[in-house]
């Protein structure tokens, strides 16, 4: 059985490998983390040792990170997308690696229970279908079911397919306008640029989005209107939550997913997967990601 621990000694020998280029396997580091796995080990000294790994993971991405960036998300910058249930303070730890990466946050956007809520249908529906209507032929696809539809509305009111940012468009503003309008979303004041990469930030606890149609519809809509999407979310989440849910649904081969972002290692992650989905390339990472703990290209 994977431990939490194994977890966090496998995130750690990857940040290691990206940061001096050391070839796993042999070293030092395969030795890490077996002390405590002899048959005699008590339940609280495998207790301290995971806590003690976890630590040093966290110290040790927060040291290298800015590093392993090397600045690469200059001139790339991110829309942040907070679903209902997502920690503020969370939002802006993320925020601050996408700074220390070079990049700037356009806008949060905090969406709204009632645009998530399957009862409240209706009015995404009809909503979305007078926004199509106004916008003309052409912004979104027209045979597009609800939340797609609205996932797609959502892209261009805050990104575009562009490496870089570009000033939202009368199109873009009056989407932004007629969301607030209707308790859906917030926005930024102002006229905030679009931008080329989204964050998506999900909640957790009993605030979390928890209907897979809902969520799989707004992603995917989302992720035809921007160059890369990124989707995070805690630990738990990622093992038996709305995120492990998300990773089986076909719209995970359509965006990045990163789950422990509550940890610095999590959201040390979770930036380079940004970098990642600039370069056109998804994935499924962190503590329980299928593709590995850290994206390595």
């Amino acid at each position: 059985m994977i431990t939490y621990r194994h977890h966090i000694v496998s995130l750690v020998a990857v940040f290691l490998a990206l940061a001096v280029g050391i070839v796993l396997g042999g070293g030092p580091l395969s030795e890490l983390g077996r002390a405590s796995d002899t048959p005699t080990a008590t339940a609280k000294e495998k207790t301290q040792d995971a806590r003690r790994a976890a630590t040093f993971g966290d110290e040790f991405a927060t040291a290298t990170g800015t590093t392993l960036y090397d600045g690469r998300l200059a001139d790339h910058p991110v829309a942040v997308l907070a679903l209902p249930g997502a920690d503020e303070e969370l939002e802006a730890a993320l925020e601050g690696q996408v700074e220390a990466a070079g990049g700037t946050v356009t806008g949060r956007y905090d969406v709204q229970d009632a645009l998530v809520d399957p009862d409240e249908k209706s009015l995404v529906d009809t909503l979305g279908s007078q926004l199509m209507t106004q916008l003309g032929a052409g912004v979104v696809d027209a045979e597009a079911s609800t939340y797609t539809r609205m996932g797609q509305l959502l892209g261009v009111a805050l990104a575009t397919t562009q490496p870089t940012a570009e000033p939202a468009s009368k199109k873009a503003t009056s989407i932004r306008q007629s969301l607030v309008g209707a308790d859906l979303m917030t926005s930024p004041r102002g006229e905030a640029d679009v931008a080329p990469l989204v964050l998506v930030v999900m909640g957790s606890g009993s605030g979390a989005v928890e209907d897979q149609a809902v969520l799989s519809g707004l992603l995917s809509g989302l992720a035809a209107k921007a160059a890369g999407v990124v989707v995070v979310a805690d630990s738990q989440a990622g093992v038996d939550g709305n995120l492990a849910a998300l990773r089986e649904e076909p719209v995970a081969d359509e965006v990045t997913t990163v789950d422990g972002v509550e940890s610095p290692l999590g959201q040390v992650t979770a930036t380079l997967a940004l970098l990642r989905a600039l370069a056109g390339d998804g994935g499924s990472f962190g503590a329980s990601g299928a593709d590995g703990a850290v994206p390595l290209g």
